[in-house]
C-alpha cells in the first residue's frame, strides 16, 4: 500500500508542477506560414491598456515660442505591463482623427472662370474638434493587436490635441511622425500632459515600427520614411498623395482631384484644421493666407518651389524603410501616378519593395495576409522570404476578388513594349488608330465644357471632340505601364485646356466606367516646361508631350481602343466659356501604348 501511495503522490506532484509550468508560461507572438497568428491571450479587448501622451518635436509652427508636441495614443496587450513583454509597433497618423469641416457652400474655388483669371474669394469653414482622451482612433486595433503588435495613433500638426499648424505637405508633417518614431525607439521625449514636464517612456516597444494608412494617412508614412529615421522598418502606404502638385495640377494645368471640383491645397487646410482654437488665427494668417496663397498659383498652374517642396520623390534619398505600395488603377482622386513614381524610385534605390494594384477607385489595402507577411518580416524579424520573392507586382485582374491578385514579376509588366499608334481622318465621327503612317490632315474641335467625357464618348458624331479607334480586337490585348501622348495643336485663343482619354468601345451596357482605360490633362502653354509657360499664338502649332496615368488592363476581344481628344473637362478642369477652337495635326499626333508582347501582340490582336 505504501508503494502504491508513493506512486500516486509522485504522479500528483508531477501533474501539479506541469500545471504550474503551463499557467506561468508567458504569452508571446506565434508565427505560421510566415505570418503572425492571432493569439488568444492578446485578443481580449477589455484587457487592452490604453493611454495617451504628447511627444515633443523639433519645430514650432504655431508661433508660441515652444516646441510643438504631438498627441499620441497607445493600445497594447496587458502582457506588456504584467509580463514585461516588448512588442513591435504599427503606427498610424492622420489629420482626420479629430474631425473635419462640414460641406458648406462656397468653400471650394469657383471653376467657372477664364483660363489665367483670378477666382473670387471663397468661404473658410471652421472645424469643430471631436474626440476625448485617451483614445485618438480605434483603427487597426482589432486586426493587429491580437497578432502581437502594439498600435499607436497620433494626430498630425494643428489637428486634434496636437500643437502646431497643418501645412498640407510642409516639412513639419515629415518631422512630426519622425518624432513619434524616435520616442518609440527611446530617442525623443514624451510627456504625460500637453504642457507638462513628467516624462513617459515607451518601455514596452522593441524599437521596431511599421506605418500604414490610406490617402492622407498613407502619405504620412512616406513622409516619415523620407527622413531616414531609425526604427521605421517598413511602410505600407495605401493610395498615398505623394506630391501636392500632382494632386492639384496636371502638366501645368489647374485640375481638381476627382469628386472635389474646385478643391485646392488651402481648401484641404481648412478641412483638417481641428487644432487649438486659440492658435487658429495665427495659423490661418501665416500658413493658409500667406504660405499657401503665395505659393499655390491658381492663375498659371505651373510648377514652382512651393510645389517642389511638397513632393516626396526628391526627398527619398534618405529613405531606408521597406515598402509595400497599394493603389487602385481607377482612383481618380489620388491618381495612380502617385504610387507608381515612388515605387519606381524605391526599386532604383534597391529598397525592399513590392506593389499591389486593384481595378477599383480610391483606397483599398492589400490582402491582410500580404500585409501580415511584410509586418512579420520587418517588425518581428521572421525570415519568411518576402524580401526574396521573384514576383514584385500583385495585380487584381478585372472582376477578380481583391483578395486574390495575380502575381507578376514586376510592374510595368517586363514583357510590355511600346507600340506607337497614329491617326487617320474622321475624328468628329471616328477616325482610325493604326500602327501605319497617319494622314497629313488637320481636324478641329470646339471647346464646350457642358459636355462630359461620357457624352463625348457615346456621341456618334460631335464637333466637340476628336475620336480615333482601332479595328475590333480579335484577341485580348494586355496594356501594362504608362501610355504616352504627343499632340500637335493650335488654338484660336491664347489659352486652352487639353484633355486626353483612352477608352474601350463599344460601351458595356451603356456604362463608361467599365470602358475608361486611362486619361490625363495638360496645359499647352507649358509645352516647353512645367515651370514656364507662354501664351499661345492663334494659328501657330505647338507640340505637347505628356504621360497618361499608369494602368494595367486586359482589353477584351471584340472591343476597340479609342483615343479621344477634347478640351475642358467638367469634372476636373476649369470651366471657360465655350467656343475656343482647337486644330490637331494628325500626322504630328500619336499615342504610345505599353503592350504586353509588343508590336507582334498588337498586330495579332487587330489584324
Amino acid at each position: 500500500m505504501q508503494n502504491s501511495f508513493s506512486a500516486k503522490a509522485i504522479l500528483f506532484l508531477a501533474l501539479s508542477v506541469s500545471f504550474v509550468s503551463i499557467s506561468q508560461e508567458k504569452a508571446k507572438p506565434i508565427f505560421k506560414d510566415g505570418e503572425a497568428q492571432i493569439v488568444e491571450a492578446f485578443s481580449d479587448t477589455s484587457k487592452y491598456l490604453r493611454h495617451d501622451l504628447w511627444v515633443e518635436t523639433e519645430f514650432d509652427t504655431d508661433g508660441d515660442g515652444e516646441l510643438d508636441r504631438m498627441h499620441v495614443s497607445v493600445t497594447r496587450p496587458e502582457q506588456t505591463e504584467t509580463e514585461d513583454l516588448k512588442l513591435p509597433v504599427i503606427y498610424v497618423t492622420s489629420p482626420y482623427f479629430a474631425g473635419v469641416a462640414g460641406d458648406e457652400p462656397g468653400t471650394m474655388w469657383d471653376v467657372k472662370i477664364e483660363l489665367g483669371a483670378s477666382a473670387k474669394e471663397r468661404h473658410h469653414p471652421e472645424v469643430t474638434r471631436r474626440g476625448k482622451r485617451p483614445i485618438i482612433s480605434n483603427s487597426h486595433i482589432r486586426k493587429w493587436v491580437p497578432r502581437g503588435y502594439i498600435v499607436v495613433h497620433s494626430s498630425s500638426p494643428g489637428t486634434g490635441l496636437s500643437d502646431g499648424a497643418p501645412t498640407i505637405g510642409g516639412l513639419n508633417e515629415e518631422l512630426a511622425p519622425k518624432a513619434v518614431v524616435q520616442w518609440l525607439t527611446g530617442k525623443a521625449k514624451g510627456f504625460t500632459e500637453r504642457n507638462g514636464t513628467e516624462e513617459v517612456k515607451a518601455y514596452w516597444s522593441t524599437g521596431k515600427v511599421g506605418m500604414t494608412g490610406t490617402s492622407y494617412n498613407g502619405t504620412l508614412p512616406l513622409a516619415a520614411a523620407t527622413t531616414g529615421v531609425d526604427g521605421l522598418e517598413v511602410i505600407i502606404p495605401i493610395a498615398p498623395n505623394t506630391s501636392s502638385y500632382h494632386y492639384y495640377r496636371s502638366n501645368g494645368l489647374v485640375r481638381s482631384p476627382g469628386g472635389y471640383l474646385g478643391e485646392d491645397i488651402d481648401v484641404l487646410y481648412d478641412f483638417v484644421h481641428s487644432g487649438d482654437e486659440d492658435k487658429r488665427a495665427y495659423n490661418n494668417k501665416t500658413i493658409r493666407d500667406t504660405e499657401l496663397m503665395n505659393g499655390m498659383d491658381r492663375e498659371t498652374g505651373d510648377m514652382n518651389d512651393f510645389w517642389y517642396n511638397r513632393d516626396y520623390l526628391p526627398k527619398m534619398k534618405n529613405m531606408k524603410a521597406a515598402m509595400l505600395m497599394s493603389h487602385g488603377f481607377n482612383d481618380w482622386n489620388v491618381m495612380p501616378e502617385h504610387s507608381y513614381r515612388i515605387y519606381m524610385k524605391a526599386k532604383d534605390m534597391g529598397l525592399p519593395t513590392a506593389i499591389y494594384y486593384h481595378q477599383n477607385g480610391h483606397g483599398g489595402p492589400p490582402p491582410t495576409s500580404m500585409m501580415n507577411k511584410w509586418f512579420t518580416k520587418y517588425l518581428h524579424g521572421i525570415d519568411n522570404g518576402i524580401d526574396n520573392e521573384e514576383n514584385k507586382a500583385y495585380i487584381v485582374r478585372e472582376y477578380d476578388d481583391r483578395q486574390k491578385p495575380t502575381a507578376y514579376k514586376d510592374y510595368p509588366n517586363p514583357e510590355a513594349e511600346d507600340v506607337t499608334l497614329n491617326l487617320t481622318s474622321g475624328g468628329n465621327t471616328s477616325g482610325g488608330l493604326t500602327i501605319l503612317k497617319g494622314n497629313k490632315a488637320t481636324e478641329k474641335l470646339i471647346d464646350d465644357v457642358s459636355f462630359s467625357y461620357k457624352d463625348l464618348a457615346k456621341a456618334e458624331t460631335s464637333q466637340n471632340r476628336l475620336l480615333y479607334v482601332t479595328k475590333p480586337l480579335k484577341e485580348d490585348l494586355h496594356i501594362s505601364g504608362v501610355p504616352k501622348v504627343s499632340v500637335t495643336l493650335s488654338s484660336s485663343k491664347k489659352a486652352v485646356n487639353l484633355s486626353v482619354y483612352l477608352v474601350s468601345l463599344p460601351l458595356a451596357d451603356g456604362k463608361i466606367t467599365d470602358n475608361l482605360i486611362t486619361r490625363n490633362w495638360a496645359d499647352p502653354k507649358n509645352y516647353k516646361s512645367l515651370t514656364d509657360e507662354e501664351d499661345l499664338k492663334p494659328g501657330k502649332f505647338y507640340t505637347v508631350n505628356f504621360d497618361l496615368q499608369p494602368d494595367d488592363q486586359i482589353i477584351k476581344k471584340g472591343q476597340q481602343i479609342g483615343f479621344m481628344i477634347f478640351s475642358s473637362d467638367p469634372e476636373f478642369t476649369l470651366h471657360p466659356k465655350a467656343g475656343t477652337e482647337l486644330s490637331i495635326k494628325l500626322d504630328k499626333t500619336s499615342i504610345t501604348l505599353p503592350v504586353v508582347g509588343g508590336k507582334s501582340a498588337y498586330s495579332k490582336a487587330v489584324n
